[in-house]
């Protein structure tokens, strides 16, 4: 189950007595691991008493007598398993094909106990990889209980999280607010949902306004290299040699280091390229979004100016890249390698 669809579940009805949240994005484990110690431990007083955390995998045979004792103090016992390695991929000892056979092991057990908890005890375990769908213990808590599938976000469907969190928070964005953060983050090389999820929080606290701007937009993002190194991409991609050498003098007196400049540099130039022969192909524009793996919107603009450049300014511009990361690493090179690189790609 997706996040939209599982933090929907937990809104309604009675809960099941297991919880599996596993993946690679620990912003939406976060949030949904908050959600169901809300609806089971409402008042935070509660949770003192009635919640056993484990910030590891216990011993099966310790964690099933925990999940087998009654509450003392409480009507109900919440148990909390981080990093639940039982669920990772990967042979366990009790699963090894050296053991002995036997009809019941502690996984078998393990398993039993959590298709039949005792109707006072709740289980939550979170994994920060994706979990091993076809060992037994997770067929059991998908069949009783809620798995929740924390896939990272990538380019082409943040705006769907963007959307879901503004009607939260009782936002809106500009269109040029809203493209802008979709340029920065289709050039973050890990989407941090915590990360985007702070400035979010943070402009909500320094503005009144019902509707995020574009200068907004910017005064959150400021600190982030990406930033200005956006505004430079912009610049050449619009072939404005002035704003693009004048954007290179602030990154470089900002302190944004060379080797952020190649990255993003290099990272936009060969997407230019890409959409360059994609075109020529026969690819749509409004296609261009699904082949590179980037929002549609940032892809098509992407497209717009590919259409400027030839082919071989492209592809000597990488090589140029390539070289200064060589010799600006090697120490035989200054910061003059970039600016020659963007005053070709600004040549008319």
């Amino acid at each position: 189950m997706n996040y939209a669809d599982f933090m929907a579940s937990l809104a309604h009805g009675d809960l099941p007595h297991v919880f599996l949240l596993a993946g690679e994005e620990p912003y939406y484990t976060e949030r949904a691991e908050e959600a169901i110690l809300r609806r089971l431990l409402p008042v935070p007083e509660e949770r003192a008493d009635a919640l056993i955390r484990y910030e590891e995998m216990p011993p099966l045979d310790t964690l099933m007598e925990t999940l087998e004792t009654a509450p003392f103090f409480t009507d109900k016992m919440v148990v909390l398993v981080r990093d639940a390695a039982v669920f990772r991929a990967g042979k366990k000892k009790e699963e090894d094909d050296d053991a002995p056979a036997s009809k019941d092991t502690v996984t078998d057990r393990f398993a039993a106990l959590l298709a039949d908890l005792p109707p006072t005890t709740y289980a939550v375990f979170t994994l920060g990889t994706k979990p091993d769908k076809r060992r037994k213990l997770y067929q059991t808590v998908e069949k009783h209980g809620r798995v929740l599938e924390s896939a990272p976000l990538r380019p082409w469907n943040v705006e769907g999280w963007l959307n879901g969190r503004l009607r939260e928070m009782g936002r809106s964005m500009h269109p040029r607010a809203r493209a802008f953060f979709l340029n920065i983050v289709g050039m973050m090389q890990t989407i941090s949902l915590a990360f985007l999820d702070r400035q979010l929080e943070k402009l909500a606290l320094y503005t009144d306004r019902a509707q995020f701007s574009e200068d907004d937009m910017r005064a959150a993002f400021s600190e982030m290299p990406e930033v200005s190194v956006f505004a430079l991409t912009d610049a050449v991609s619009a072939r404005d040699i002035r704003r693009a050498l004048d954007l290179l003098a602030r990154c470089r007196a900002d302190g944004v280091h060379f080797t952020v400049l190649l990255v993003l540099l290099t990272r936009h130039v060969r997407q230019l390229w890409q959409a360059k022969r994609l075109l020529m192909n026969g690819t749509p524009p409004k296609g261009l979004g699904k082949v590179m793996g980037m929002h549609p919107f940032i892809a098509e603009k992407l497209g717009g100016h590919a259409r400027a450049f030839s082919e071989k300014t492209l592809a000597d511009a990488v090589l140029a890249l390539a070289d200064a990361d060589y010799l600006l690493k090697t120490g035989q090179a200054g910061d003059e390698l970039i600016e020659d690189v963007v005053i070709k790609l600004c040549k008319k």
